[in-house]
């Protein structure tokens, strides 16, 4: 079956649709079409043309301009107020992007300089949080030099992952006072995060955190090899402070030799219980939530849903 007699929603499908599209003379002077929008590739970023400046159109006008441009596609909604001059697509469990007068289609990721996060990965979680698990959280940075999450955990990872015995519940109890950093809101629920600052899951999850109601307890691990940064972040005048600072990538203030022995129990309370990958939530009754959820999500969780 062709991709002109069947159409999913995916990848394949949307560039089956575009060479389609392309072979209309109207199309391919009107049509630009980008395998990489911006994203960070060891340390480097691809460019992206901008069509001249306009007077953007509503999301729906949008919507109906691509409908015209890919009506093979079955878009699922069309979000143009995230990023200044993009519209966010989604095609099922499908992300892209486009302007706003759907001329142009971007295929990779966004990447937020000023926040450091990676607006593309956080939205595809957001979409599908069971891609990922801490298993695969782990499986993912290990090849990451740059640190970066990539889109997705690979299916097969996150069913792999997934098929292994979840943590259930964790002892918090058995924890030292010291060695938690303690910010947000001290009247919220309390959660309770295994972190590791170069991770950038656990950077989107902080993102999200600073967002909700909630008092949150983060534990340091190093998991990527960040004990340097943690034992800075722990050691500073202001631990939330430099807590923030260290996910946004700016210089640690503030801060000095200081038992770190808490630190230590962190690792060897990791260790003990097999936290092999990061962000790992705690809620105040021991359940565990392993790999980053988006906030809607972690809300109803909080109050006592299911994971």
């Amino acid at each position: 079956m062709s991709a002109t007699e069947h159409h999913d929603g995916s990848a394949q499908s949307v560039v089956s649709d575009l060479d389609t599209e392309l072979k209309r003379p109207w199309m391919r002077s009107a049509f630009l079409y980008f395998t990489c929008g911006l994203a960070f590739v060891g340390g480097g970023i691809a460019t992206l043309a901008y069509a001249r400046d306009y007077i953007a159109p509503p999301s729906k006008s949008v919507a109906e301009l691509l409908k015209a441009r890919l009506p093979k596609t079955k878009v699922t909604s069309v979000n143009c107020d995230k990023v200044d001059g993009l519209c966010e697509v989604t095609a099922g469990s499908n992300l892209f992007y486009i302007d706003r007068t759907a001329r142009y289609l971007v295929i990779g990721r966004v990447y937020d300089m000023e926040t450091r996060q990676d607006l593309t990965a956080t939205r595809l979680l957001e979409m599908n949080p069971d891609m990922l698990l801490g298993a695969s959280a782990k499986a993912n940075a290990a090849g990451a030099e740059d640190n970066e999450p990539a889109l997705a955990a690979r299916p097969a990872a996150a069913a792999k992952a997934a098929a292994a015995a979840p943590l259930q519940k964790l002892p918090l109890g058995e924890l030292p006072k010291d060695g938690a950093i303690v910010w947000g809101n001290s009247s919220g629920k309390t959660v309770t995060v295994f972190s590791d600052f170069r991770c950038s899951y656990c950077r989107a999850l902080s993102n999200t955190l600073s967002s909700m109601n909630v008092r949150v307890v983060e534990r340091p691990i190093s998991v990527l090899g960040s004990r340097d940064i943690a034992d800075k972040v722990y050691c500073a005048k202001d631990k939330a402070k430099a807590l923030h600072a260290a996910y946004s990538g700016q210089d640690i203030k503030g801060t000095g030799p200081c038992d770190t022995k808490g630190l230590d129990a962190n690792e060897a309370f990791a260790r003990l219980h097999g936290l092999g990958g990061t962000p790992v939530i705690v809620r105040d009754d021991g359940s565990v939530l392993e790999g980053y959820r988006p906030k809607e999500f972690l809300e109803n969780w909080l109050k006592g849903g299911q994971s």
